[in-house]
């Protein structure tokens, strides 16, 4: 039996996506010719360990049985590994104070502490990767294939991971800092904290999207409910009935660990809704709403095609994960393939403390 015309347009949407991100890949690949990017590649592992993928897969897939929120947590430290001097895998070091090494803990910056969260899943991992193949996959690409297989199990787009980060043998609290953008960002501050690191307005708003699940907690965006920028008054761009609903749930003085969705419809499935709550004033951070709720900003026209063409988001998203995962990797001979994620190799001393916590 012919396809309907909607299957076969549905096909045509399918193969032009996919097309597109190949295209995506070869430009990268061609642009970061001499500079390290070129020597990732999609076939990385193919010999050496050839299930890398299905095996962290596996691991996610277990974790989603009691965890619903692992998905978003495993992305968003693959985001917060790369702001920070690259995707080097150096977001999951402990303190550490050896004769091999002083790690100050990214997990103490303030962007990550008592937020970042999964860590122990991706120790899940790297000991199911070990198992199978020793000393082959890097924690760094650890976070950048969780990452893409924690989008696709959401009901996302999938994409071929550019593979070889090899890992840092340091951490940079210092650049955490001042790297990872806080929730209470202008959208002029946001562009500036992105183009740091060679992404622009597109790929801002696209990885933005990321906030399509998940949780934050109420300390992340109270300041919106009550004194926004110490007027006294909530933040004009809140929508009045959800304000309420955000007050109910964070209370003036109440627990500020309590955990609210980023999109209150589909808080566990990765699609286009983000957008369209920005469009009725239901971003959840400030720097969510700046997005669309910013006077003449650029970035509106980009939040209205993604609202109503969620194939355009899920191309935009994909692309923007690829560039972002090229940002200043460590290949060839530099760095090392961490035995064990949570600290270098001949360390034999780490802490987490009370570092981690939930997002």
């Amino acid at each position: 039996m012919p396809p309907s015309s909607s299957s076969a347009s549905q096909n045509n949407r399918s193969i032009k996506i996919s097309l597109s991100i190949l295209f995506a890949i070869l430009l990268i690949l061609c642009a970061g010719a001499g500079y390290g990017e070129a020597q990732l590649s999609p076939t990385f592992y193919d010999e050496d360990c050839p299930n890398a993928t299905s095996t962290v897969r596996a691991v996610i897939e277990d974790a989603l049985q009691t965890d619903p929120r692992i998905a978003a947590s495993l992305t968003r430290l693959h985001f917060h590994d790369c702001f920070v001097n690259g995707c080097d895998g150096s977001i999951l070091l402990d303190n550490s104070s050896s004769t091999s090494s002083t790690i100050d803990s990214e997990k103490a910056a303030f962007a990550n502490n008592n937020s970042a969260r999964g860590f122990d899943v991706v120790d899940n991992i790297k000991t199911a990767l070990e198992t199978a193949c020793p000393g082959v996959v890097s924690c760094a690409d650890i976070l950048a294939i969780a990452a893409e297989e924690s989008v696709s199990l959401s009901g996302g787009p999938s994409w071929t991971v550019l593979l070889g980060r090899r890992d840092s043998t340091t951490a940079n609290r210092t650049a955490a800092n001042e790297a990872l953008p806080p929730p209470t960002f202008t959208l002029d501050q946001l562009k500036a904290s992105f183009a740091a690191v060679g992404l622009d307005t597109t790929d801002l708003v696209a990885l933005s999207g990321a906030h399509t699940f998940g949780r934050a907690k109420c300390q992340s965006f109270s300041n919106r409910l009550y004194d926004f920028n110490s007027t006294g008054l909530p933040d004009p761009t809140l929508n009045s009935t959800y304000l309420e609903t955000l007050r109910e749930l964070c209370p003036q003085n109440g627990n500020a660990s309590v955990l609210a969705n980023f999109d209150p419809s589909t808080p566990n499935t990765f699609d286009g809704k983000y957008f369209s709550n920005l469009q009725v004033r239901k971003g959840l951070l400030q720097s969510d709403q700046e997005l669309f709720s910013t006077t003449g900003a650029d970035t509106i026209n980009i939040v209205n095609n993604f609202s109503v063409n969620q194939s355009a988001f899920f191309e935009s998203f994909v692309k923007s994960m690829i560039k972002m995962g090229n940002i200043s990797p460590l290949t060839g001979t530099d760095g090392e393939i961490r035995l064990n994620c949570r600290r270098v190799n001949g360390d034999t001393y780490g802490s987490s403390a009370t570092l981690i916590a939930e997002y």
